[in-house]
């Protein structure tokens, strides 16, 4: 095989490659992915409820911090 015939044989499988990928590449939507999405949106939003307790808790006073701790041991 000369290189002339390596190099159009390395084209062609490239072509083919991406046609069979455009015709039956992955839908970008699928249900287990949007399952997945909403459990992470749920993650998120628990994260950012636990992150906001703690930057009430950096900025407040330490009655208020001492106050927040108590509620805390009382819940766990």
């Amino acid at each position: 095989m000369n290189p002339f015939e390596m190099v159009v044989m390395i084209v062609a499988l490239v072509v083919l490659g991406r046609i069979v990928t455009a015709r039956y590449g992955r839908s970008p939507a699928t249900a287990s992915s949007e399952a997945e999405v909403q459990h992470l949106h749920e993650e998120v939003r628990g994260l950012k409820e636990r992150v906001a307790v703690l930057e009430r808790l950096a900025t407040d006073s330490t009655v208020a911090l001492e106050r927040e701790f108590e509620k805390l041991r009382d819940r766990g």
